[in-house]
């Protein structure tokens, strides 16, 4: 049963995968460095669903916040060094103090702030491992909605109606329900 950020924690813990995923983003001593969104989501769905297999991944995302050096050329410099360690994995890494220009938002003022305004409040979650191998777990949304498996737009795609067009899209694209079929994805009622 998975009830609390603890058993979350847990979970990842126990997961080699995952566990060997953390410490190598870990090594390269990142700023304000996550591993978030869809792997962490889809280990904590499978479990919920009882899958004894790893539902396999698009891509595991790194996201780091360094405002000092905002070229994309340093993010893929960074998945080539993954790549070189852990060549089996579909590396994503983003500097999330240029990504807002990407997304079309605000500046971001940490990766904690850029990690609330993903599309849905599910993949609004990171795991990171300290300077301690101690696992740390962000969700700036909370962990209500990741856990009842209920899918919502983060407030930035409910305030804005073409934002949510993106929420809507991306729904449809990914078919998480066929995957998870517990799940439940709530839509907006724009009136």
């Amino acid at each position: 049963m998975i009830e609390t950020k603890e058993d979350i924690l847990k979970l990842i813990h126990k997961d080699e995968w995952l566990m060997e995923i953390l410490f190598q983003v870990k090594s390269l001593n990142l700023p304000d460095c996550w591993v978030c969104a869809g792997v962490i989501r889809s280990k904590i769905w499978d479990k919920l669903h009882g899958y004894s297999q790893r539902t396999p991944v698009e891509d595991v995302d790194v996201v780091y916040f360094d405002p000092e050096d905002l070229k994309e050329e340093t993010e893929k410099m960074l998945e080539k060094r993954l790549l070189s360690i852990l060549p089996s994995i579909p590396w994503s890494v983003k500097n999330q103090a240029r990504m807002h220009t990407v997304n079309q938002n605000p500046p971001y003022d940490s990766t904690e702030d850029a990690i609330s305004k993903f599309p849905e409040t599910v993949t609004a979650i990171g795991v990171r491992m300290n300077e301690l191998n101690e696992l740390e777990l962000l969700a700036p949304w909370g962990i209500e909605n990741l856990l009842k498996m209920e899918v919502r737009p983060t407030e930035i795609f409910i305030i804005n109606k073409d934002a949510y067009g993106t929420y809507e899209h991306r729904m449809n694209k990914k078919k998480w329900h066929e995957t998870w079929p517990m799940i439940k994805v709530h839509q907006v009622e724009w009136k």
